[in-house]
């Protein structure tokens, strides 16, 4: 059976779509389109490279995520020299490391740029934060910035999706005579599961991999301090727009994961840590498949 995957933001903790995904394979669904945002663009790009799930476990477990930071040089040495590039270059790493492993990982099976790929078969969310607009990469590229598709690698798109606001620094997207400032793309939209439902002529199921709690499980924050005003207003800002789509949508096309011990940013994840998050994939999806799709 064909199915179209949305898989959304969440860091570290999209380990867990492994799992969710061997279920997947293990049930003869077989994933046509894909869509993500932030850590769910990597899976979407891979994917879309077809990249197979055992192929991406492997990458991933081996993968030791430090290595594909790459924080200024004087800030290595120099402890409080990053926290005056984080006020002067709005984020702690730089991403190229970030960008060229994901370059790597595409040239290896033949991809680029979206031509590389089957036509509107990978999509994926950013956040253009000089335009105040939320993107969709390659649909808006020619729309909004003039940019050809068929130009545009695949890489540079997941760096600008996966680039967490103050972790890494904002993508400068050039176009024409000027540039816009890119961040990760679940600043407006963590989990686009409207993505394919608006335009699906196929009629095919679209499965949505969420790596936070279902709506009506959200926590109510607890705001105290600035800090917790701050925290409290950039999880609203994250979760508005998708909330309101996944209500109509009833979420009986989510598989929503059980995630929230772990730390998104955590970047030293050991192997436990990985395996018990593939773990949460595999379980929560076999759940989810015993009455999906219907």
């Amino acid at each position: 059976m064909q199915i179209d995957c949305v898989f959304s933001g969440g860091g570290i903790k999209a380990y867990a779509f492994i799992g969710a995904l061997e279920r997947v394979k293990e049930r003869n669904l077989h994933i046509n389109r894909v869509a993500g945002t932030s850590a769910g663009a990597i899976f979407a790009a891979l994917l879309a490279a077809e990249y197979s799930i055992d192929e991406i476990r492997e990458i991933l477990f081996d993968l030791q995520v430090e290595k594909i930071l790459d924080p200024p040089i004087l800030n290595k040495y120099m402890s409080f020299i990053k926290w005056i590039s984080l006020y002067r270059q709005m984020g702690l790493y730089k991403g190229e490391k970030f960008e060229e492993w994901i370059d790597t990982l595409l040239a290896h099976k033949g991809v680029h740029t979206f031509q590389d790929i089957e036509e509107d078969s990978l999509k994926i969310v950013v956040s253009d934060i000089s335009l105040g607009k939320l993107v969709i990469l390659p649909d808006d590229l020619q729309r909004v910035y003039g940019i050809a598709p068929k130009h545009f690698k695949i890489a540079t798109a997941v760096r600008m999706s996966a680039g967490f606001p103050y972790f890494f620094m904002p993508k400068k997207l050039h176009y024409a005579d000027t540039y816009s400032y890119i961040v990760d793309g679940g600043v407006l939209s963590n989990f686009p599961l409207w993505v394919f439902r608006r335009h699906n002529r196929d009629k095919r199921p679209v499965l949505g991999l969420s790596l936070s709690e279902a709506v009506e499980n959200a926590p109510q924050l607890k705001i105290n301090q600035s800090l917790d005003m701050f925290r409290a207003l950039f999880s609203t800002m994250m979760r508005a727009h998708d909330t309101r789509y996944i209500a109509k949508a009833k979420e009986q096309h989510i598989v929503f994961l059980p995630v929230k011990q772990f730390n998104s940013l955590d970047y030293t994840i050991n192997l436990e840590e990985k395996q018990q998050l593939c773990s949460i994939g595999y379980n929560e999806m076999s759940h989810f498949l015993k009455t999906w799709p219907k």
